[in-house]
């Protein structure tokens, strides 16, 4: 198909333009996720996709949304985030009484709002702060409109639908209150500075084709922006084998705990 030196030059040249960094990724898996795409596009070398999608707004978005691959519902394995609710945030909540999380990799918003629904009845008019992040722009603004389909609702119990969004044809948009308690920022998890003082950080299915040379810094960088006694929520295929080495202990099964 390509040859090494067209995927090194297509490489640079996609981080040029994006800040995406492919070298942080497993080439295997990046690879033919690319020529999959490049085909049905009848793109032969990588150089000759990357001309396509730079002289094609509406093809570069399509790109970048299929690579960063923006899976997302509410209260996604919802198992998980009753856990969250039954014993993460109160452990937390009884060394501050204000939480500080971050959403990493937050997609269309739907995990930091599920959040946000959770903490707004466990502790009415307390104003947690819940910082949302991802690279796409897109998925951001997305996630600031807090406009959803049926299928990405389809998570949540009939009560709390009811509660915080009104239904328009199909459609279902959160209401303001919740869309309020969140932050969006555009962040790149592999470039840029992470803030600090977290109780609870949450980053699943995002990290699922990255190297694990990038995999292991991120969750070091992760350790460094919790607080003492913070933890890091990962997905359920994401388990973290060398933990210790890093730092961590473990607190339930996907949930680490920095001591």
């Amino acid at each position: 198909m390509s040859d090494e030196r067209d995927w090194e030059q297509f490489k640079k040249k996609l981080f040029d333009k994006s800040t995406i960094d492919l070298n942080q990724y497993k080439p295997a898996q990046m690879q033919r996720r690319i020529t999959n795409l490049m085909a049905r596009h009848g793109a032969k070398t990588y150089l000759e996709w990357f001309a396509k999608i730079d002289n094609d707004p509406k093809l570069y978005k399509d790109f970048i949304d299929y690579l960063t691959i923006n899976v997302t519902e509410f209260f996604r394995t919802p198992e998980k985030f009753d856990e969250l609710e039954k014993h993460v945030y109160g452990d937390l909540m009884a060394k501050s009484s204000k939480l500080s999380i971050w959403s990493a990799g937050c997609s269309i918003g739907a995990e930091p709002y599920s959040i946000a629904m959770a903490l707004n009845e466990m502790t009415p008019g307390v104003q947690h702060k819940i910082l949302a992040t991802d690279l796409d722009v897109e998925m951001l603004a997305k996630a600031k409109q807090g406009v959803y389909s049926t299928n990405e609702v389809k998570n949540i119990p009939g009560v709390r639908l009811k509660k915080y969004f009104s239904e328009q044809g199909g459609q279902y948009r959160l209401s303001d209150d919740i869309k309020r308690k969140v932050e969006f920022k555009r962040h790149n998890l592999l470039l840029d500075r992470f803030e600090t003082g977290f109780d609870l950080i949450l980053c699943r299915n995002v990290v699922i084709y990255f190297t694990e040379e990038a995999k292991d810094q991120l969750y070091r960088r992760f350790y460094d922006a919790l607080k003492p006694g913070g933890v890091l929520f990962v997905g359920g295929t994401e388990a973290i084998l060398n933990f210790r080495d890093m730092g961590y202990v473990q607190y339930r099964p996907f949930f680490y705990r920095k001591p």
